[in-house]
Parts: C-alpha cells; structure tokens; sequence
C-alpha cells in the first residue's frame, strides 16, 4: 500500500530503466486503457506512491482498510505516467487525468507485470536464482550461499531478512521478500552490475501474496516447518500448504529439501520439480535415507565443524563459522543448492574442504562478546523450534550458566507465546523477560503470557521480568562471568523497535557489547555497522 516510510531504505532500480510501451502492458495483462488517447512509455511500477519516481506507473490495490487508489492524486503529483487498478481503482482515480490501465486483479497480475516492464521473466536473461523457504534458517542458508558464492569468486546478490547484497552494496532490508515490483526491479539492477548468482529468503507470505510471482528460481531450498506465523494462516496445514508452491514447475527448476523435519518428506512427495534431499541425523525429527547426509564432527564457540556426505561417496569437511548442529544443516543445505545450481564438485571441494565457510550472518547467534568473560550471542530467532535449537547449542558449548533474554513480537502470532516462554525456560539456567516489538499491543501483557508460559512449564525455576530491554541486558551482564553464556534472542539485526508504529533507533548487539563493557569486560571492535545512537 501507499505510504510514507521516510526511515525506511529506499527501494532501488536498474540504472537505466525500461521504457515500456503503455499500450503494450494493457494487452500484456489483459487489461483495457481508460483516459490519454495517445500512447505513452512507463520506466518501472510501484505499489507506493513514496518510492513512485517521474515516468512510472502506479499500481493502485485494495489494501485491508483503504484502497491505494485514493492515493492516486499524490501518484500524479508526484510524476506517475499512468495508473493500474481495478475497477473501484479507476473511479477513485478518474480526476487524476492520468491514463488508467484497468484489469480484475491487480495484486495478482503485479508479478507478471513487473517481469514484463523490467525484462525478469522466465525467458529472460538473468543470475542463477536460488530461493530458500522454510518456518527457520532462510536467512542462515541465504548467507551461507552468497558466502560461498563469493569464495568461489561469484560476483554475488542477496535478499535477505537482514539485507539486501547487490555485488558488494549492503541496503537494509525492508521486507523478508519485496513486493513484486520491488523485486523485479532488484533483480534488473543485479544484472545490469554484471551479478552472477542471488540468494534470495522466500517467505510462505511472500508466495502467498505474489510477492515472488514472474519469478523461477533456478534452485529452490526447503529448511524445515514449525510453529509460527499463525496469524497469517489458520493451522499448520496451511501453513504448510503456503510453502508448497516453490516446488511447482512455474516457479522452480530443481530442488533441494531437507528432511530434518517431518514436512520436507511431503514436500518431496508432492514436488512437481526434480528434488534432491539432505538430512542431518542429530537433530532430524525422524530417520530417514536422503541423497546427502550432514554429519557433526565438533562443536565449539568460534564454530560448527561437520562433513557432508553422498550416497555416491563424495564428501567433504568444513566448518560454519556460528554455532549450533542446525547451522551445519544450514550450510549443508546450501552446499547442496550451489551444486545443484551448476557449481562443480570440485569448485566447492577446493574452497570448502577443510576450510572454514566464509559467511557472516547477522544476528543469527551471533558472538557479540570477546574471548575473556562470559559469551554474548544475539539471536534472531523468535520461534519455540529457533529456542530450543539455539539454547541447546549454547549449553553445549558453555561450562556455566546459561542466561536467557526475551521478547514477543506485538500484534503477530500469539498462539506460540506460551510455547516460547516454556521452551526458553527449559534451555536455561536463569530466565529474563523483557520486550521486543510491541507494535500496538500492551507490552506488560505480552510480557505476562511470555511469564505464564514459562511459570508453567517450571515453576521452580529462576524466572525474571525487566522491562524495557536496555534495562533486560544490564541485569543479565550482572549475572555472568566467565565461562558463562548469555542468550539474547528476537531482536538479531534489527536496528530499531517497532513502538506503536514509531521505528524507535535501537541495537540489541550495541547495547549488550555496551553492558559488556560497563561491567569490566574486554569488547572488541565490532565487525558490522551499526546505525544506531542513543
């Protein structure tokens, strides 16, 4: 929908934009042209009038409480050459002048649009597409390939939860996936800067509101499904069912599904693409034979070291530079995804095999602490799954107590809070509650179904509530010391807080390497950037 968003990142475009005959786009959809007689070009689409640049068109939808096409006057103002919509669209937008092209869905028909006006369709020339989806570790695998990519000397692109990558640029992410048109466009400006693969995170959202349609994916990945995101969908069946089309033949070549839930073995059931399958057996939900196997070899702080092997007999050994056997399925995963794609076996043996994977993978686990004085690791994982994965890795690789620091999203699924409070609860030694987004909810009542769930599941347990986090942080420092580990799980990379609609400038990862450092202890230089102040 239109709006203005002055602190989120711009949404980008090729360099040199299309020009697209209007005439042309009305047949291309099916659509007809109310208003200008004469013929015009447009140069990109947009679904919001605030990234609407000169010359593009305007697509008008229906959204939950206002149609865009009231926002068609500020589209004209703004320098729309024309405007797509409906046919509610079109009445609100008739005194614009603009020419209006008219057709019966235009959320649905936006993909396909898109692809046609930036010249990303099916047929045409573009990166090697790889698309990973999955409830946990799309962004992880996302990273992990571009990682990869770029040691195999792959000019590189990703979209991601965390960031988008266009051959060397780092832009925040607005959305796990961009809208089409968003998209689209990305993908035309990948190209144009000579980008040779792109990892790209495709949420179930992202499939079911034609964020990802007009695109194929040349391979597409499958972590795992578990409870989350119920919301947006009315069971786990849907939920599942939400995912399912990657593995159709319009979107996607090939595949590549990881059994290490139970969902994978009925996505290769009902794949309508060539799938190949992977498995880590330390934590798959059930047994089961698949193409490549994930072995762990050792787990420590800097790491996760695990061999990945073929029924064929090919193998080889590496390391994931986070920790946890989940991230070693992660990378497997992406491993198997890049073969898949076209990279040689023996590419990937000569710069993997007994060689660390060189990735960076913000605020997923992520260490921010130094080699002296207890272990940080900010996390953004928001699930019971990402809980029980991520406590169980930290207690394996910590001789003392584990601290655990968490908040619930506001205003999304809250049929897992009771869950994330027990699993958290379960994993640690000492328990925090505090806030994360709050968005429009009560922040005390979120706090107190977070409390209830994990009061239940242990009542004698050391369970604290501190509120707000900066608060949450300092208190978990003051619990720790050496050879200690805290968990500090939601906000990952986020640089803000979503506060009754307001992005509130905030770092989960500054604020810990702060209290760190107000506590006596060595902090080392940060290896990202941060925009975040007091």
């Amino acid at each position: 929908m239109p709006t203005d968003a002055p602190n989120l990142p711009p949404v980008l475009r090729p360099e040199s934009p299309p020009r697209r005959s209007l005439t042309e786009l009305a047949a291309h959809v099916g659509g007809r042209i109310v208003g200008a007689a004469t013929d015009i070009s447009v140069t990109g689409i947009t679904l919001a009038t605030a990234d609407l640049r000169p010359g593009e068109a305007f697509v008008a939808i229906q959204g939950a409480v206002r149609h865009g096409a009231e926002f068609a006057g500020r589209a004209a103002e703004t320098g729309a050459a024309a405007i797509v919509t409906d046919a509610r669209g079109a009445e609100l937008a008739a005194e614009t002048g603009l020419p209006i092209v008219v057709v019966d869905d235009p959320r649905a028909r936006l993909g396909d649009l898109s692809a046609w006006v930036y010249g990303t369709g099916r047929e045409d020339r573009l990166p090697l597409l790889l698309g990973t989806t999955g409830t946990n570790g799309k962004t992880s695998v996302s990273h992990l390939i571009e990682g990869i990519l770029g040691q195999l000397g792959a000019v590189t692109g990703l979209s991601s939860t965390a960031e988008r990558h266009i051959a060397g640029e780092v832009i925040v992410s607005r959305l796990t996936t961009p809208e089409a048109s968003e998209f689209h466009a990305l993908l035309a400006l990948m190209r144009e800067r000579g980008v040779e693969a792109v990892a790209v995170e495709v949420s179930a959202q992202a499939l079911t509101r034609h964020r990802v349609d007009g695109v194929v994916f040349d391979v597409a990945g499958f972590t795992n499904l578990t409870h989350d995101h119920l919301d947006d969908y009315r069971d786990m069946t849907e939920y599942f069912e939400a995912k399912l089309p990657l593995f159709r033949a319009d979107r996607a070549r090939r595949g590549v599904v990881c059994l290490d839930s139970d969902a994978g073995a009925q996505i290769v059931e009902r794949a309508e693409i060539p799938v190949t399958t992977i498995i880590t057996p330390a934590i798959a939900e059930t047994p089961a034979s698949a193409d490549w196997t994930v072995e762990i070899i050792e787990e420590r702080q800097n790491g996760t070291e695990f061999r990945l092997v073929g029924t064929d007999g090919r193998q080889l050994t590496t390391t994931v530079p986070v920790i946890g056997r989940h991230m070693a399925a992660n990378a497997g995963l992406a491993i198997v995804m890049l073969l898949e794609g076209g990279y040689t076996w023996d590419e990937l043996v000569r710069v993997l095999d007994g060689q660390r994977i060189d990735a960076h993978l913000p605020g997923r686990t992520q260490r921010v602490s130094g080699e002296r004085g207890p272990a940080v690791y900010v996390d953004f994982g928001h699930s019971p799954d990402a809980f029980e994965k991520t406590l169980a890795a930290v207690r394996r690789v910590t001789p003392g107590t584990v601290v655990m620091v968490f908040g619930a999203d506001g205003d999304r699924d809250k049929t897992k809070r009771h869950d994330m409070g027990a699993t958290a609860v379960l994993g640690s030694d000492i328990l925090i509650v505090t806030d994360h987004h709050p968005r429009f909810e009560d922040p005390d009542a979120i706090r107190a179904t977070l409390l209830e769930g994990a009061r239940r599941a242990r009542p004698d347990a050391d369970i604290r509530e501190s509120s707000p986090p900066e608060k949450a942080i300092v208190e978990a420092v003051s619990l720790v010391g050496e050879g200690d580990a805290i968990l500090w799980a939601g906000p990952g990379h986020q640089d803000y807080r979503d506060i009754r609609g307001v992005r509130t400038p905030y770092s989960a990862r500054e604020l810990a390497r702060r209290a760190l450092r107000d506590a006596g202890w060595p902090v080392p230089e940060p290896s990202w950037a941060v925009p975040y102040a007091d």
